[in-house]
């Protein structure tokens, strides 16, 4: 009996526009389920409108990256479901002794400062990246630093 196995996927390289791409898609989609999550437990109308801007120009900057990935020939990846779940766990978990909007945007802080942390990481890494995807990443961590001030006045 002959076994044939099946030829590995190539792994996207770090330093790829695709996996460039694919990172700044994951940061995106987590921080607009981040605000989803989040956003029933929002009691202040300030805090609210400004949750569902960020919401719209990550959706913007989502758009800008899968139009770039097409023409990788490649698709945006999907968020693992477990890092669903757990997004949604941590919301619930962290919001069951306190829903003040000064907590979720604690919260809210945290998630932002990570995907800025990675952002900068891909910038640093990736020095010679195409011109256009450098440019969304760039916009991309701009926006989250803006987010960030934000943010502060909910604290």
């Amino acid at each position: 009996m002959v076994i044939l196995k099946e030829k590995p996927k190539e792994d996207l390289k770090m330093d790829s526009p695709g996996y460039i791409l694919n990172e700044i898609n994951k940061g995106i989609k987590m921080g607009m389920d981040s605000i989803s999550n989040v956003s029933e437990k929002v009691q202040d109308d300030n805090f609210r409108q400004d949750l569902k801007f960020q919401y719209d120009k990550y959706n913007d900057i989502l758009n800008k990256v899968n139009n770039e990935l097409s023409k990788y020939d490649d698709f945006p990846k999907e968020l693992n479901p477990m890092q669903k779940a757990m997004g949604w766990m941590s919301v619930e978990f962290n919001t069951m002794d306190d829903k003040s909007t000064s907590k979720i945007a604690e919260m809210m802080l945290q998630g932002t400062n990570m995907g800025i942390i990675k952002g900068v990481k891909l910038l640093n890494h990736n020095p010679n990246t195409e011109k256009q995807v450098k440019n969304i990443l760039t916009e991309f961590v701009g926006f989250q630093e803006n987010t960030v001030e934000q943010l502060k006045k909910y604290l």
